[in-house]
């Protein structure tokens, strides 16, 4: 396909999210299916279009004084992928396939500084404040970068393989040692058309060696500091990613028990663990099976339902699907998540919370509420830990307080997540 071709299918995928308020990916899968023609370089430049055009909607369409598709997916390639207007209307000459050019008059005449702070951000207008909440003077800067393209972050088995025999077996790919997680790898994100990887389809990676993971994720997973020989939960282990950084960080001793409440969530598990080559971890989808480990355990992560605000680089279609009754729903899962995991923690255990999540909202306030509801649990200070784990030079976390911290990708170069460990009192 040419560049037209292309450009014609980004907008008909932006068209069917928008009109049918679906997920991009099932618009994106659909469209491939339906267009067997359609090769894969073709798909992830399609890809690229529509992801790159939802990260920047508000700031693409207030530039270009047209919220159209074809206004975003033309801006896009200005702004984002190196076209001028000459360039591109070069490159879309005798393509029957290309979108009508639209007006590019807004691109010269103005300036993303005059637009109002949330489209500067692109962000809805209502999330400003708790972006200042909780980044205060640095939240555009903080939104800005979620609005980036993410890496693809892969974290070494050490069960199985090091960071650097790992590298070495992606070297093909770009791969490199990440700059805060200790079994951290990762691969450049590519700009323009370009497509990332198939790292699953590597020999290395049905041999165990490694698993796709963010660095955030991996970082707040070492945070918990599970120690050979303990009982950890993890009690909202989703597909097992956590589980099985836990697992390797205990060397496969002691115990690891992997709790949802929702089993389709927790189903890939099974094979994750066989891949891995895990010999610690109990799976568990039912809640009575926990109830022999009341107040009991020496760690339990809780790493609770969110709005996944931190995940906007790479899901930003949730980001303009968010509404004020979304994170009142996710508030109070959390409330629940947070009281029911509670009663496994033994007397001077841990119990950690995590979110992939930005705001206030689910992060501090949560946090805050909780240990006035239960006084004996009392945050514990995170930085010594962090500058223990990652070193002193390592990039550092937004932790104004030093009792909890939240990862960005202008900070840490990871998805955004809040981490608290709270300690039970003896």
């Amino acid at each position: 396909m040419r560049l037209g071709g292309r450009m014609a299918a980004a907008i008909e995928v932006l068209t069917d999210v928008e009109n049918r308020r679906r997920p991009v990916a099932d618009a994106l899968k659909d469209w491939g299916l339906s267009h067997r023609f359609a090769g894969s370089g073709d798909r992830a430049a399609i890809g690229n279009l529509v992801y790159d055009a939802l990260r920047m909607r508000l700031s693409h369409a207030w530039l270009m004084q047209d919220d159209s598709e074809t206004a975003l997916v033309h801006a896009v390639l200005l702004r984002q992928w190196g076209y001028t207007p000459e360039t591109l209307s070069a490159e879309l000459q005798d393509d029957k396939f290309a979108p009508a050019l639209p007006d590019f008059s807004g691109l010269a005449t103005r300036s993303l500084e005059d637009a109002p702070p949330n489209v500067q951000a692109d962000i809805p207008d209502w999330l400003v404040a708790s972006f200042e909440r909780c980044f205060g003077d640095r939240w555009l800067i903080e939104a800005q970068a979620m609005a980036g393209r993410p890496t693809l972050d892969l974290r070494a088995n050490t069960l199985k393989a090091s960071r650097d025999k790992v590298v070495k077996a992606l070297d093909r790919s770009g791969a490199r040692p990440t700059t805060i997680a200790r079994h951290g790898v990762r691969i450049p994100a590519g700009e323009g058309a370009s497509r990332l990887p198939n790292v699953t389809a590597e020999l290395s990676f049905q041999k165990g060696w490694f698993e796709v993971q963010d660095e955030g994720s991996q970082i707040v997973a070492d945070l918990v500091q599970p120690a050979e020989g303990q009982q950890v939960l993890d009690y909202c282990a989703g597909g097992g990613g956590k589980t099985l950084a836990l697992s390797a960080a205990m060397n496969n001793k002691g115990q690891v028990h992997a709790y949802d409440a929702d089993r389709k969530r927790l189903a890939p598990i099974i094979e994750r663990l066989r891949r891995a080559g895990t010999r610690n971890v109990q799976v568990h989808d039912d809640a009575r099976d926990l109830a022999t480990f009341e107040n009991r355990l020496d760690a339990v992560l809780v790493d609770a339902p969110c709005t996944g605000t931190g995940t906007w680089r790479r899901r930003p279609d949730t980001k303009w699907r968010l509404t004020p009754k979304n994170i009142e729903e996710r508030q109070e899962q959390q409330r629940d998540a947070l009281t029911s995991a509670a009663r496994y923690v033994r007397p001077g255990g841990a119990l950690i919370y995590v979110t992939c999540s930005v705001l206030p909202e689910e992060n501090d306030q949560q946090v805050a509420r909780f240990c006035s509801d239960n006084p004996s649990f009392s945050p514990v200070p995170v930085m010594p830990v962090w500058e223990t784990l990652f070193g002193a030079d390592a990039p550092k976390p937004h932790a104004p307080d030093g009792r909890s911290l939240t990862l960005s990708p202008a900070l840490t170069g990871t998805d955004g997540f809040f981490f608290c460990r709270m300690q039970k009192s003896a």
